[in-house]
């Protein structure tokens, strides 16, 4: 454990294709998705207190959803609340917090996460983490995390790494968005590709440079408040110009520009748990491969996701590959094959009822 390296728990976004369990005011980062008892922001929060101590783990957010979070960590300070203003994507967010941690300890080490991935090998996960700190601390290094692919997911991006930097560490060549099935078939045949976990390790000065070289219109507006981070005056500035900045990724940003950019690539059960079909091949099945979360009696039903209410008996019959969650005043029955369009089928609810269901 290092009280010179920091965390950043990422925990702003809707989850809009975990609708209707997602809602825009109690996000998914905050549900017990895998009916644990604890919720995704909190298993993350735990992943990493064998990294530092918890008084050095931030959590991003927007501002509507702080009290969600000291309700869900305790632990934290409110300093260690970073509220966003508005949702800018990541890059401002990433650069907000660098600015922050930065006054605090300019030498130290930032470790960014998002709090809804799904982790099943944490300690493999913790040896990974302490590689990529280690290079990072040594060398003027942007390092991320790159994911053994399994299949050729279009859902993620990909990472293509080259010559070796050390025994854990390989230089990236270049980054991939959502790529067609057949661009990904490629990539996993390759052997040269790595899914894109999010999860990012820098020392803060190198990060921070690098926005000052490739994104200097973030740099710009956040260096204003160089002063006022961790003061009494850092929200206010932060309400103000936080807004004006560009909506861009980090890995648009900088991490596609720089060339001072590695990865460490790992296994370590990782899933970004972004669907409802993500959460059913991470889940526990039944004898007939149904993930069933609740009080639900399933008869010749099969290959399903069901999740029930609590205190709502759901009885199901004749059902094959769906997806049906019951929250009460939301059912969803859909087809798991077609599951990315839910987060369409949100736009239709609130066409035609407003934002009641969202």
């Amino acid at each position: 454990m290092s009280t010179h390296t920091y965390v950043a728990i990422m925990a702003g976004g809707v989850g809009s294709r975990f609708w209707p369990g997602s809602r825009e005011a109690r996000p998914k980062q905050f549900l017990d998705m895998l009916g644990t008892g604890k919720s995704l922001l909190r298993l993350t929060f735990e992943r990493f207190l064998p990294i530092c101590p918890a008084e050095n783990i931030f959590v991003v957010t927007n501002a509507a959803y702080k009290d969600l979070v000291k309700q869900q960590i305790p632990e934290l300070t409110d300093n260690q609340i970073v509220c966003e203003p508005s949702r800018n994507n990541t890059a401002p967010c990433v650069a907000y917090t660098a600015f922050k941690l930065a006054a605090l300890n300019a030498d130290a080490c930032l470790v960014i996460t998002p709090a809804d991935h799904i982790v099943l090998k944490e300690q493999v996960f913790l040896e990974k983490i302490g590689h990529a700190i280690d290079f990072a601390r040594e060398q003027d290094a942007l390092v991320t995390l790159g994911v053994q692919p399994s299949r050729p997911d279009t859902g993620y991006g990909y990472i293509q790494f080259g010559e070796a930097a050390d025994d854990a560490v390989r230089k990236v060549v270049r980054f991939t968005e959502k790529p067609s099935l057949e661009i990904a078939q490629q990539f996993v045949d390759s052997g040269e590709y790595l899914w894109n976990a999010g999860i990012f390790v820098w020392r803060l000065h190198t990060v921070l440079s690098a926005y000052q070289t490739h994104s200097p219109d973030i740099y710009d507006i956040f260096h204003k408040g160089l002063n006022m981070y961790n003061t009494e005056e850092e929200q206010a500035f932060i309400d103000e110009f936080y807004p004006t900045t560009p909506n861009i990724s980090v890995d648009f940003a900088i991490m596609e520009k720089a060339t001072n950019v590695f990865t460490v690539p790992a296994e370590f059960g990782w899933s970004d748990l972004g669907t409802w079909a993500s959460l059913y091949a991470e889940c526990p099945k039944d004898e007939h491969d149904n993930v069933l979360q609740g009080n639900i009696i399933a008869l010749d039903t099969h290959k399903s996701l069901i999740r029930a209410p609590q205190g709502k008996l759901l009885v199901v019959k004749d059902v094959q590959d769906y997806i049906i969650v019951d929250t009460n005043d939301v059912l969803l029955i859909y087809p798991k094959s077609k599951e990315q369009e839910i987060k369409q089928v949100t736009a239709l609810v609130k066409a035609r009822t407003g934002e009641q269901y969202l």
